[in-house]
């Protein structure tokens, strides 16, 4: 086999024409699509939106059970940091969880819980008010980015919201909350000192970034955070309805569900 030795100028140009060739045939990365905005330049988080973790089961590393998926982690360092009494309480909760979950009861699920529960909800933005409206019971949330305060000396099942924008980011400081309700299915708590920060962050049109710092010195040992993606629904027009007391009423046989008369006939 005989090699031809090319003058060093043919050599780079060789080399160029390769280059070239690989780089037309290269896979082209196409930049991220520019995120949608209202009027007013800020990020427009309107739309139907859903997770797609275990989240709602358990917000730690968590192996099957009946009634309960497994799942990993959307906790920053893997696992919430109780104080003793409360782990203590926290594993109670887990074992007692189909007598003591409030969700159980079709009490209100509370914040952050309903944001990864399994039903997707819809986001309406104005320039003072962004509202979220959640297909389970039809529950609502205002979150108010008017400047006002947050209320005094009442306490909500689903906290109180109140909203700022960090340049493209949604800060939401929730507070007033009871300590009735529950992080998820395996017993995770808090008390009535429970505050959190929720930042919302559009990644491109079709993705936000949910992050939470939770913060409750009575039950703690520190603030911790949870993080997921929230990503939205192309080909659902309007939430469905799903009512938790009317389908548990059902189930247990109190009473049946009449045909429906009231359709014009053909």
């Amino acid at each position: 086999m005989f090699f031809r030795l090319l003058p060093a100028t043919g050599v780079l140009l060789a080399i160029g024409l390769v280059a070239a060739s690989l780089q037309a045939q290269a896979p082209q990365t196409a930049k991220p699509a520019a995120i949608p905005r209202t009027a007013d330049g800020k990020p427009n988080l309107h739309g139907i939106w859903q997770v797609r973790n275990r989240a709602q089961y358990g917000l730690e590393d968590h192996v099957a059970r009946h009634g309960l998926k497994a799942g990993r982690s959307v906790v920053d360092g893997g696992t919430i940091p109780y104080q003793d009494w409360a782990l203590k309480q926290r594993d109670e909760n887990f074992l007692n969880r189909q007598e003591r979950d409030p969700l159980n009861q079709c009490f209100l699920p509370g914040v952050p819980r309903i944001m990864y529960m399994d039903f997707p909800f819809q986001i309406f933005q104005t320039p003072t008010h962004i509202a979220m409206v959640f297909e389970w019971t039809q529950v609502f949330r205002m979150i108010y980015t008017n400047g006002s305060k947050h209320v005094e000396d009442i306490e909500f099942w689903m906290g109180d919201s109140r909203g700022r924008w960090e340049g493209d980011t949604l800060v939401v400081n929730v507070a007033n909350f009871n300590d009735k309700t529950w992080f998820d299915m395996s017993g995770n708590f808090h008390s009535e000192q429970l505050t959190l920060e929720e930042r919302y962050t559009m990644l491109d049109p079709d993705t936000i970034q949910y992050d939470v710092t939770f913060t409750d010195p009575k039950v703690f040992t520190r603030p911790w955070r949870i993080s997921m993606p929230l990503y939205r629904h192309k080909d659902m027009p309007r939430l469905l309805e799903y009512q938790c007391v009317a389908e548990m009423e059902e189930a247990q046989g109190l009473f049946e569900r009449d045909p429906l008369t009231w359709f014009p006939k053909p």
